[in-house]
């Protein structure tokens, strides 16, 4: 039989020198990275069969970082992370979800070689389906625009103004469709995106509705929360190779769309200031 081809990804050069030693004097195929990124360029242009990621590293991205990718272009591999703390924090529900098992820090030889054996035997626990942020934005519109509404009441300074939830609410699911196009498009932060006549529309329509600047304000910023929340109850299902330069694109784009809504806003109080 072939070789189990395994990839060990550990900033530490003495643990990956260790791991490889290890494993290749048990018959396995072994291949090192240094660092998030070396691993990534690895895990596109090769197949594993077994990925062992330390998951705190310095620099860009971590372990869950390499597990996506891995699942991405090989989601047959089984997927291990290794890391120091015994104790997982509240997030260890949804990296159990990326990975297929989290070993503790120092190991001895024999429980590692068995945790891989064991694994490999029993093939990958999560043939898990990655959605991209723009898949669950549009998946959860619906909800999240729910959600929004139901935060947006409890906030009497809004509620001040006399609205049906329609016309409340009237902005949003344009919004979310923006929102979807920006983050497919993969363009660099900061890019200058083509203005939204939605939300040029939607800083007259409340003007003339009674809102301030500041409850516009604050009402895109419980959008932002309430984006966030979604997120965070999906983080089973999010890709996290992307799922930081996501977060800022949604927070720039929500940004975006409140600044053109205000330059309109702005725009009609001032006509309305003028002599008739």
């Amino acid at each position: 039989m072939a070789r189990a081809r395994v990839l060990v990804v550990d900033d530490n050069e003495a643990i990956r020198l260790s791991l490889r030693a290890i494993l290749e004097e048990h018959d396995f195929e072994v291949t090192v990275a240094a660092d998030v990124s070396e691993a990534l360029r690895l895990i596109s242009s090769h197949t594993y069969d077994v990925l062992l990621s330390d998951l705190h590293m310095p620099g860009a991205g971590d372990g869950l970082t390499v597990v996506s990718a891995m699942r991405h272009a090989n989601p047959e591999a089984v997927t291990l992370l290794l890391s120091a703390f015994p104790e997982m924090s509240a997030a260890a529900n949804a990296i159990l979800m990326q990975t297929d098992e989290i070993l503790v820090k120092p190991m001895n030889v024999p429980d590692l070689l068995d945790a891989i054996t064991q694994r490999l035997a029993k093939g990958p626990l999560h043939k898990r389906h990655v959605e991209t942020l723009a898949t669950i934005l549009e998946r959860t519109t619906a909800a999240s625009i729910a959600d929004w509404y139901e935060e947006v009441e409890k906030e009497n300074t809004l509620m001040a103004i006399s609205l049906s939830r329609e016309a409340r609410c009237k902005h949003l699911p344009q919004l979310f469709r923006d929102l979807g196009r920006r983050l497919q498009a993969f363009k660099p932060l900061g890019t200058k995106e083509l203005k939204s006549e939605a939300a040029s529309n939607h800083g007259l329509e409340r003007r003339r509705q009674g809102y301030t600047a500041a409850m516009m304000v604050e009402e895109s910023r419980i959008l932002q929360v309430t984006i966030f929340h979604t997120l965070q109850k999906n983080l089973g299902t999010i890709d996290f190779s992307v799922l930081l330069l996501g977060v800022m694109t949604i927070a720039d784009e929500v940004d975006s769309q409140l600044s053109q809504a205000m330059e309109s806003y702005i725009a009609e109080s001032v006509q309305d200031a003028l002599p008739s």
